[in-house]
């Protein structure tokens, strides 16, 4: 049966991390699959008791002889997946990135939009090439999809920073397609790499997403008078007030002045607080 074939047969995904059962374990290490396709997970590898029928969770990918490989150490990202990830080396090849396993990840000349340099971070997408090996493009724009037509706002999302504008973060949402984070979500410390989860906030007539950190809607303004709270619960007192910059409440309790004067509102109108000009303080009880 030919390779391809055989792993679809088994449901396997190459540069992908899968869930396979063991069949037999020699010199060599632990050998999953079975007659048609035998995959080696090597003996220094494999972990001390481990019998045939355990089931464990490897990451799969072509050897040098192109064949199917185990290991049992999970990359940085797998195939389909964006990351942030350094330069190791730059050889005639190419650049070869750090992504946690033992074979650095390349990124082909033909796939740097800007000539890559050792030490420095970029963002890449993870991919197969057309002999189905492990390599990485950092044509970014040309990986993306649009958004899926059954997206709703309000739904839950996965978001990669991907870069900073004027505007807030462009960000690329569950590795599919891009999105933008306004400027007034934007938290100290964010970094180009980082991943949060987020809401949708708005799909745009030009089929344009935007994404919030916080949920919409009632449930938001829940969740903001809990932050809110456990910080006086912990301080006692807030020097945030309606004069205050709309940076300095974004670097105390990250959120929004707007999202921050709606929770003082609604705790105040709870009896949990009180206000002056100085700030907001935790009612006694």
């Amino acid at each position: 049966m030919p390779l391809f074939s055989a792993l679809e047969t088994l449901m396997l995904e190459l540069g992908r991390i899968n869930t396979l059962k063991v069949q037999a374990i020699d010199s060599g290490g632990a050998w999953f699959a079975g007659d048609q396709l035998r995959i080696l997970l090597p003996k220094r590898e494999v972990p001390p008791q481990t019998a045939p029928g355990d089931e464990l969770a490897v990451f799969v990918y072509l050897n040098s002889e192109g064949l199917p490989v185990a290991t049992l150490k999970h990359p940085k990202a797998q195939v389909g997946e964006f990351a942030y990830l350094q330069v190791s080396q730059i050889t005639k090849f190419g650049a070869f990135l750090d992504w946690g396993l033992e074979k650095d990840l390349l990124v082909p000349f033909s796939e740097q939009p800007e000539s890559m340099r050792a030490g420095r971070k970029y963002l890449v997408k993870v991919c197969l090439d057309d002999r189905s090996r492990l390599v990485a493009t950092a044509r970014i724009e040309r990986c993306l999809e649009e958004p899926p037509a059954e997206l709703r706002v309000g739904a839950e999302v996965d978001i990669l920073l991907w870069e900073f504008t004027d505007l807030g973060v462009k960000v690329i949402v569950d590795d599919l397609f891009a999105a933008l984070l306004y400027q007034d979500e934007i938290r100290p410390g964010m970094k180009r790499g980082q991943r949060f989860k987020a809401y949708v906030r708005q799909i745009r007539e030009d089929g344009k997403v935007d994404v919030s950190l916080r949920r919409l809607g009632a449930a938001g303004a829940r969740e903001d008078r809990e932050v809110l709270l456990d910080a006086l619960r912990a301080q006692g007192f807030l020097p945030l007030h309606d004069n205050s910059a709309p940076e300095a409440i974004q670097r105390t309790l990250g959120m929004s002045k707007k999202a921050f004067k709606k929770a003082v509102g609604g705790l105040y109108k709870a009896g949990l607080v009180e206000l002056s000009e100085e700030g907001v303080r935790l009612k006694k009880r």
